[in-house]
């Protein structure tokens, strides 16, 4: 897949998501004030910030779509990264008023009005995440996008805090009334968690984590005819699009254009063999191959 349709589709499928994940919040939202439940309130502002993801996403994809220039001559790809990032910081946030409002709660006990509605309500909409978490997070994997992968994680969190709220809603009929609060705080660190997570992974690729294991580029390498040796191998960039630098060595009697022949040789052998690499430095070193 070329860049223009990979930054295409992505953009695609976030403005999907983001469609879902907009009415399953209002939804949330909506029941949750109608019947004073803070962990459905809670619930639904998470899928609210699972739509601004969403909107980040989309804005992230659009600005690494820009092709290379004489600021940026390694492309803006590492904004995809940059985006997901700003989504952790922004779980980081929505765990902060989450246990905000459950403190309060705990000094203001409400308790909620629990029915067969509530189950139905947040039952539907975990149906809704757990397929759209499913289709996303599979996408990102199939396409190595890092934000699409950060984003199914967010929606993921979203699928465990609407499991709690139903444990939660079943002790509230069972007459715990504090379990609202509870949850609302056990939400809090589940969406804490996945905020980690994705600063992990992003943070990996913006300090130049190696990206392809050295072992596999030797090989490919090394089968490349002239090439006698293989080593100081580099890899950098997103899972999308990888830069690849390494040091090969030639017979020394080799003439210099021949020379050249093979390290354009491997590197269209790296880029037919590793579909996501974008570009190959090749130094050459001459060496007696018999000594």
């Amino acid at each position: 897949m070329n860049k223009e349709n990979y930054y295409r589709n992505i953009k695609r499928i976030l403005f999907l998501i983001l469609i879902l994940n907009i009415s399953v919040a209002l939804a949330k939202v909506t029941y949750g004030w109608a019947t004073n439940s803070l962990s459905m309130i809670t619930d639904g502002f998470h899928s609210f910030f699972d739509s601004s993801s969403n909107i980040i996403g989309i804005i992230g994809i659009t600005i690494a779509a820009r092709p290379p220039d004489l600021k940026y001559p390694y492309g803006h790809a590492k904004f995809e990264t940059f985006a997901s990032i700003v989504i952790a910081t922004l779980l980081f946030l929505t765990c902060f008023e989450i246990i905000r409002s459950a403190i309060e709660r705990f000094f203001n006990p409400v308790t909620p009005e629990i029915g067969i509605l509530s189950f139905l309500v947040i039952g539907i909409t975990l149906l809704i995440n757990v397929a759209v978490a499913w289709y996303e997070y599979n996408k990102g994997r199939e396409m190595n996008s890092s934000i699409l992968i950060s984003d199914s994680r967010h929606t993921r969190s979203d699928i465990y805090a609407s499991i709690t709220v139903i444990l939660g809603f079943i002790a509230i009929k069972s007459g715990y009334v504090l379990a609202d609060p509870l949850i609302a705080i056990l939400i809090a660190l589940l969406i804490a968690k996945t905020g980690i997570e994705i600063i992990k992974d992003s943070s990996d690729v913006l300090l130049d984590k190696a990206l392809i294991d050295e072992g596999i580029i030797k090989n490919i390498a090394q089968r490349v005819d002239g090439v006698c040796e293989v080593h100081k191998i580099r890899t950098r960039g997103v899972p999308s699009q990888i830069y690849v630098d390494l040091h090969i060595g030639v017979e020394t009697s080799l003439p210099i254009d021949k020379a050249h022949d093979v390290a354009h040789n491997v590197e269209d052998e790296l880029k037919r063999k590793i579909e996501s690499i974008e570009d190959v430095v090749v130094h050459l070193e001459s060496i007696n191959a018999g000594r």
